[in-house]
């Protein structure tokens, strides 16, 4: 598996053909990619899924999934992850501005026009020198983005209970900072089972694993920013650099160190 930054900021590019069983992990980009050997299964945030080579595969920010290849074959696919704003910004330009949270609404697509749509993207954002591909990078996204969307209704989703959105808000707010259930329990007012059984009803996660989630994502963008592993692991919350190594290559298939090196 090979990860690269792109030539526009705020874009990972990644190219993977693997075995690996992604555990239930959420990532805080957009996701868009192709699968374009095997095939896998996943329990998306949209529901159970599966993609085979050809199929367009989109994660959202915060969506909990995970992914198993359907054989010992494994898959193998490519993907471009998104900071957020990017794809805001690109999916309100096509609304023309009409109110509407940006999300992708299929998590398996099959559509061959937007699949080549997609490895003309990629062909555009990974380095070559020449400042001509960043305008087709730009056009490219903005066309595969209007496919993606078109028809799709901007998505009202039901509002979090006030207790698990407390919670939520707290631990987005420091996730590195030690954390205790009575603590959670203190901040939202509810019993530790009625906090336990809404948070994971409500976000997929635990509170636990929601937490080692954020801490993930934080070592990830400090790790981009150039941070050494250890550093990073501790600034995260991770007991130490080992911790945070091995939930990481579980959670995104690559070590930290496959990571800080594309990241150079």
């Amino acid at each position: 598996m090979t990860v690269s930054r792109c030539r526009v900021a705020g874009i990972e590019a990644v190219v993977a053909d693997s075995v690996h069983a992604f555990g239930r992990h959420s990532h805080d980009q957009f996701g868009i990619g192709v699968l374009f050997r095997g095939a896998q299964r996943s329990a998306s945030g949209r529901g159970p899924v599966e993609a085979e080579a050809g199929d367009l595969i989109t994660v959202n920010p915060g969506e909990v999934h995970d992914g198993l290849p359907v054989d010992a074959a494994g898959r193998a696919w490519r993907m471009l992850y998104f900071d957020p704003a990017i794809i805001a910004g690109r999916v309100a330009s096509l609304s023309e501005g009409r109110a509407g949270e940006a999300e992708l609404a299929f998590p398996v697509r099959r559509d061959p026009r937007l699949a080549a749509r997609f490895a003309m993207l990629f062909r555009s954002l990974v380095p070559s020198g020449d400042t001509a591909e960043v305008l087709a990078a730009e056009e490219n996204l903005l066309l595969l983005l209007a496919g993606l969307t078109e028809g799709i209704a901007p998505a009202h989703k039901p509002q979090p209970t006030r207790a698990i959105a407390l919670a939520r808000a707290h631990i987005d707010e420091d996730p590195a900072a030690p954390l205790t259930l009575e603590d959670l329990t203190h901040i939202t007012g509810i019993s530790p089972f009625r906090l336990v059984r809404g948070f994971a009803r409500e976000t997929g996660l635990s509170p636990h694993a929601y937490l080692v989630q954020r801490r993930l994502q934080r070592a990830r963008r400090l790790i981009g920013a150039g941070l050494s592993l250890a550093e990073a692991a501790l600034a995260a919350g991770f007991a130490d650099q080992s911790h945070m190594t091995r939930l990481f290559a579980r959670a995104y298939g690559f070590s930290p160190g496959v990571y800080a090196a594309a990241c150079r």
